[in-house]
């Protein structure tokens, strides 16, 4: 899990643009200011789910696809661990392994109650 003083192979990196201070996730240049000059920071790990689909097609159950915003302002493409009904746009999660075994996606879990309840 993507603690404070977590090793740096269990935390999710990103880029930040030294011109602008646009973050983003695996680029070569800012998509705002074409610069090449990115600075690579470690993410706290936490986010808001943005778009949640299920993927039946190449799998043999069904699994979610979801867009998180992290708190740092970029977007990544990973796997929300929960019940598929649960996971929809809004809900608060954290990241619980860097890398999917099957998919090289970044695996989040739940933050919030099933519910619709958020606890802290």
């Amino acid at each position: 899990m993507t603690r404070a003083g977590a090793p740096a192979e269990e935390s999710l990196f990103f880029q930040r643009c030294r011109w602008c201070s646009t973050t983003m996730y695996h680029r070569l240049i800012c998509p705002a200011c074409a610069s090449s000059d990115l600075r690579t920071e470690r993410s706290v790990g936490t986010g808001v789910v943005r778009h949640s689909t299920v993927a039946l097609r190449g799998t043999p159950a069904a699994r979610n696809v979801s867009l998180v915003e992290m708190a740092e302002g970029f977007t990544v493409r990973g796997r929300v661990k929960g019940p598929l009904a649960s996971i929809r746009p809004g809900c608060l999660v954290r990241l619980c392994v860097i890398e999917d075994p099957v998919r090289g996606e970044p695996v989040f879990e739940l933050c919030d109650s099933p519910y619709g309840g958020r606890y802290r």
